[in-house]
């Protein structure tokens, strides 16, 4: 069993820190800004064409969010808004990525990026959208992405070893998912398609969705949605064990399909959206899940920052 411990003493309340919520309600096109439970929500945007990644880059005082706009169409779009909503604009303009999920932030090196689903692709780019680049490709044209176990949906970057981690959820309830992950920079020599550093640390999960890395304890989380006892969780892994080393250990049960998380190490917490429309918070080895909000549309991605 993974023990996971906090680095600092943990806030005493869920307001105790200046903490916010940043989250996607994908049935009303929304994103929305909150403290910590759930109180104080503000709307960041609205009319976003199905709205699943959203990181937040204080230091800029940006918000990114991907739109998946109509799965069967190639109209994909990344948005960014100043943290008030203001300055509204399109980085990614629709049809600049298929699907696109999750979204991360590499701020330090001044990028962004995310999983396309339909358009079978780990992608990024630069933080205003430019210099759009394919990582991995793991099909093209129609008949492959028909298949559901080429479709990438969550994603997470570890910068200092350069390495990039995302989910192939596979069909609903199939038990084909999988973690992958792969060095950022392609191989000389090779493709996106091609290219032969692609290691698999997990296979047969029920639906695997988002990703989210403690860094300090080297930990993988991500949700699981598909049918119980392994679906519909939260579960963490080592990130460094090698492929198949250490089988996935299952923190937080009993979502309804859950689909975003987020981590606050220094808070010792993660929070969890899910289709249900729920928020859940929950310490980071799962213990103390209280729901935060509930009946709230279908939610989707989520993310925690300090303000």
């Amino acid at each position: 069993m993974i023990v996971v411990e906090a680095t600092r003493t943990e806030a005493s309340s869920d307001t105790a820190s200046s903490g916010r919520l940043f989250l996607l309600d994908l049935s009303g096109g929304r994103v929305l800004s909150m403290d910590p439970n759930g109180a104080n929500r503000s709307i960041i945007a609205t009319d976003c064409p199905h709205p699943d990644g959203v990181v937040v880059d204080i230091a800029a005082g940006h918000v990114y969010w991907t739109n998946m706009g109509v799965p069967s169409l190639n109209d994909g779009s990344i948005e960014r808004a100043d943290i008030d909503g203001a300055n509204r604009r399109f980085i990614v303009a629709p049809g600049g990525t298929f699907t696109p999920k999750q979204l991360h932030l590499d701020k330090a090196n001044g990028k962004l990026y995310w999983s396309d689903r339909e358009g079978m692709r780990v992608m990024r780019s630069n933080l205003d959208g430019s210099q759009v680049e394919t990582l991995v490709e793991t099909g093209k044209g129609e008949r492959d992405r028909r298949d559901q176990t080429r479709w990438c949906v969550g994603i997470a970057v570890d910068p200092k070893r350069r390495q990039v981690y995302w989910t192939q959820k596979g069909g609903d309830n199939a038990g084909v998912g999988r973690i992958l992950r792969a060095g950022i920079d392609i191989p000389k020599g090779e493709t996106a398609a091609n290219r032969s550093d692609v290691e698999i640390l997990f296979d047969t999960l029920p639906e695997p969705i988002d990703l989210e890395i403690d860094f300090g304890r080297r930990i993988l989380y991500w949700t699981d949605r598909g049918n119980p006892p392994r679906g519909n969780t939260v579960n963490l892994a080592p990130i460094d064990a090698k492929p198949g080393q250490n089988a996935p250990q299952i923190v937080v049960s009993d979502l309804m399909e859950g689909i975003g998380i987020a981590l606050d190490v220094p808070g010792n917490r993660m929070f969890v959206t899910d289709l249900a429309g729920s928020l859940y918070v929950a310490k980071l080895d799962g213990t103390d899940k209280r729901t935060l909000l509930g009946a709230q549309g279908n939610l989707t991605g989520i993310a925690y920052a300090e303000i």
